[in-house]
């Protein structure tokens, strides 16, 4: 999983780089995001902390990995802040938000009736991955306030794919099977379900503000 969030992050720089979608694309169709993020979302929608903390961890580890190998790009390659692959990371509009709802309601769908994850990857790829390699070669060509931008995408995306797939899931039926685990959960499920909503509002919310502010 390590392995493949380097070389994809990697692949994605030189993309972002050279200003190539068709490279970029290459990239997503490389990176391993799918599986962690649909973890989190069944995780909060079946109130199982311990597979929840796993795919935290998995998660952040992944952004994280993928942040820091984007720094380091944007150190070594000549970085045009003004390209449009990456001006286009940098700011969060109304079809950011659907392409990540999508990507989740897809991602969530991909596990419970089979559509193949592996063309549905690409499609959470492109929700996760662009915004994370943006903001850490922003950051390393010393562009902080565009890599702000990335960063606000990258997390309005997370949250996004996160609450989409978990409506899915709960739309879907899905739920611990025994009554016991389903009455343990309950609570547990409520308050994750509120948190997310409430975490997705708040970035909405500064998104609003951020482009008042820039008008």
């Amino acid at each position: 999983f390590l392995a493949m969030v380097i070389l994809s992050t990697i692949v994605a720089a030189v993309g972002l780089a050279r200003n190539s979608a068709a490279i970029v694309i290459g990239a997503m169709v490389m990176a391993p995001l799918l599986g962690p993020s649909m973890a989190l979302s069944l995780a909060t929608t079946l109130g199982d902390a311990k597979l929840a903390a796993q795919a935290l961890r998995t998660t952040f580890a992944g952004i994280l990995l993928a942040a820091l190998v984007a720094l380091a790009c944007g150190f070594v390659l000549n970085i045009d802040p003004e390209s449009t692959e990456i001006v286009s990371r940098t700011y969060v509009g109304p079809t950011d938000l659907v392409v990540a709802l999508a990507a989740g309601i897809a991602g969530a769908l991909a596990f419970t009736t089979g559509v193949p994850a592996s063309l549905v990857g690409v499609m959470v790829a492109v929700a996760l991955l662009p915004p994370t390699a943006s903001m850490g070669m922003l950051l390393g060509a010393g562009h902080p306030e565009l890599a702000s931008g990335a960063m606000l995408l990258l997390a309005v995306n997370v949250v996004s794919v996160i609450v989409a797939a978990r409506l899915v899931f709960t739309a879907k039926g899905l739920k611990p099977r025994t009554w016991y685990e389903r009455s343990k959960a309950r609570q547990s499920t409520l308050v994750a379900g509120v948190f997310w909503a409430v975490l997705l509002a708040i970035l909405l919310i500064i998104v609003y503000v951020r482009h008042r502010v820039v008008m």
